[in-house]
C-alpha cells in the first residue's frame, strides 16, 4: 500500500493570516491534531498542531515556566517568543515540514514519522496538500495488507469512489473518515456524528462497484463536537 491508499483528503487547512483562536476551534471541531498552512494557491507553508498551540501556555507567573514547556526551546528567544506569544498561524507554524508524495510506501512513511519523532506527514502533489498520513492511518493499512502486496489500481478506484459518494450526497465530513480498501473489501474508519450518518457512508461503500465487503468501524463525535 502507499500513501494514496490510506490517507485522509479533504484536508482541512488554514492560511498564514489564521488567528490562532480559529485554529484551535478547528482541532476541536473536526476532531483533528493538526492543520496545513497553505497560501492562496494551496501550497504547502507550514504545519500548526497541538504541540505548536501548547507552546503558547504558560503558568501564571511568567517567569516560571514549566519544564516541559522549556524542552520546546530552539535556543533563539527571539523566535521562541514568536512562537509563543504569536496570533497568527504564519507566526506560530512549523515552517517546511516534512512531506511525502502519493505513492510513498507505508514502510517508508513509518520509518519517516519515527526518525523526525513526528506523528503525521502531509501528502503533496507538485507542491499542494492533496492529504495528510497520521499513525492510526498508517496502523489501519498495515491492518489488511498483506505481506509483499500493495493496492491494487482497482482498490483506489473504489476507495475514490466511495468518499465520492459520501462527500456529494450524504452530508459526512469526508475529512474525519479513513476508508481502506484491500483486494475490493472496504474498513471503514472515523468519526460521524450520527447512526444515520454512519449507515449512510456504510450503504455508499456497498453499493460501489467492486466492493466485496465492508466492515464499519465508525465512531460517534464526543458531544460537543462538531455541532454535537
Amino acid at each position: 500500500m502507499r500513501a494514496a491508499d490510506v490517507m485522509t483528503p479533504n484536508v482541512i487547512t488554514v492560511s498564514p493570516d489564521s488567528e490562532v483562536r480559529e485554529i484551535a476551534s478547528l482541532l476541536l471541531e473536526h476532531g483533528i491534531s493538526a492543520v496545513p498552512v497553505v497560501d492562496g494557491q494551496d501550497h504547502l507553508l507550514g504545519i500548526v498542531s497541538e504541540g505548536d498551540l501548547i507552546r503558547r501556555i504558560e503558568n501564571e507567573d511568567e517567569g516560571a515556566r514549566s519544564w516541559w514547556l522549556r524542552l520546546f526551546s530552539t535556543g533563539d528567544e527571539a523566535a521562541d517568543y514568536v512562537r509563543t506569544h504569536g496570533r497568527l498561524a504564519g507566526e506560530i507554524m512549523t515552517p517546511n515540514p516534512i512531506t511525502v508524495d502519493e505513492d510513498a510506501p507505508l514502510h517508508e512513511i513509518a520509518q519517516l514519522l519515527e526518525k523526525r519523532r513526528i506523528k503525521r506527514v502531509p501528502v503533496v502533489r507538485e507542491g499542494r496538500v492533496v492529504g495528510i498520513v497520521s499513525r492510526s492511518n498508517l496502523l489501519r493499512g498495515f491492518s489488511v495488507e498483506a505481506p509483499a502486496t500493495q493496492a491494487s489500481g482497482d482498490d483506489r478506484e473504489i476507495r475514490d469512489a466511495i468518499l465520492q459518494e459520501v462527500d456529494k450526497h450524504t452530508g459526512v465530513m469526508v475529512e474525519r473518515l479513513n476508508v481502506i480498501v484491500a483486494e475490493g473489501k472496504v474498513q471503514l474508519w472515523g468519526l460521524v456524528d450520527s447512526k444515520e450518518q454512519r449507515w449512510a457512508v456504510q450503504v455508499a461503500a456497498e453499493n460501489t462497484p467492486g466492493v466485496k465487503a465492508v466492515e464499519n468501524n465508525l465512531g460517534f463525535l464526543p458531544r460537543g463536537m462538531g455541532g454535537v
